[in-house]
């Protein structure tokens, strides 16, 4: 099995927390998906290799998960990594914020040509996370380059068709505004969903899924809960962005697909559902949009 490729403190050092995994939750009665993780950053004190964080999943009764690529190298791990491991599938990409550090457009379109040729694979379920960031890009020939690419994306994924994943920070109006004008994929998910309840209602109206991460614990973070509340379930993903953005009560350690029933856990108490139908519904809309762990292997 592939071992971690970059190693990365994510947590956000809450003081009097140690940097390392929390414990197992309880375990699921139905288990569910983690649609969109990075196993490639080994994180915290004492990282977790692959074979640990799916002993970990088994431990909690996950089904699997969606390893996501954010580089050409990440990507291309992401994709070996998934053909080899049953509860993996993969999603390749350059992220926003990678796509202006390439010197040239030249560069820039010889890696994007190499997420095409990753985007073949059988265990490649989507392209991402692509998308728009403007809250860590700025300047408008980096700015350009970041609307290239994920126009390029949005092309990759329609041509192989296989869902789009979507990084939306700052930036929901424009990335509205470019899936309307090159047309979306047939599936296509709002990673981290971060936008607010007229953000989500446009996602309805064009059936585009919103994803949602232990961040919708924050006490802060109103916005996620009524976003969540303002669409149809059918439209409703969960996944961790592991190791970022661990729920409460454990923010400030690292996160890991293991502890997706924390937040889908709380994800039922708002709905008013209990556990067993919410993980039920979750499914039913990460196969939709994936399709089955147990193809292409």
């Amino acid at each position: 099995m592939s071992e971690p490729i970059r190693t990365r403190k994510s947590y956000d050092g809450v003081a009097g927390r140690p940097a390392n995994y929390p414990e197992l939750p309880q375990p699921l009665e139905v288990g569910t998906y983690d649609n969109h993780t990075h196993l490639e950053i080994a994180d915290g004190d004492q990282p977790m290799s692959v074979a640990d964080h799916m002993e970990a999943m088994r431990a909690v009764n996950m089904l699997g998960a969606v390893q996501v690529g954010v580089t050409l190298e990440s990507s291309i791990w992401s994709a070996e990594v998934a053909s080899k491991e049953p509860m993996l599938l993969a999603a390749v990409a350059l992220h926003p914020n990678e796509a202006p550090l390439y010197s040239t457009r030249a560069e820039l379109d010889e890696a994007i040509a190499g997420i095409a040729q990753l985007a073949k694979g059988p265990r490649v379920r989507a392209i991402g996370e692509t998308g728009l960031d403007f809250f860590r890009t700025q300047g408008d020939e980096q700015l350009e380059a970041q609307l290239y690419s994920f126009e390029q994306h949005i092309q990759i994924a329609k041509e192989n068709d296989i869902a789009l994943m979507i990084h939306d920070r700052e930036a929901h109006s424009e990335v509205v505004a470019t899936l309307r004008r090159l047309g979306a994929p047939e599936r296509t998910v709002f990673h981290c969903y971060s936008g607010d309840v007229e953000l989500a209602q446009m996602c309805q109206e064009n059936g585009w899924y919103l994803s949602f991460a232990g961040n919708i614990t924050f006490k802060k973070n109103q916005h996620l809960r009524d976003s969540l509340l303002a669409v149809s379930p059918e439209l409703l993903m969960i996944e961790t962005d592991a190791p970022f953005l661990t729920p409460e009560p454990m923010r400030g350690r690292p996160n890991a697909p293991y502890l997706v029933p924390h937040t889908l856990r709380f994800i039922a108490e708002l709905l008013g559902w209990d556990e067993v139908r919410t993980a039920e519904q979750l499914n039913q809309n990460t196969e939709r949009v994936y399709g089955l762990w147990s193809e292409g292997l």
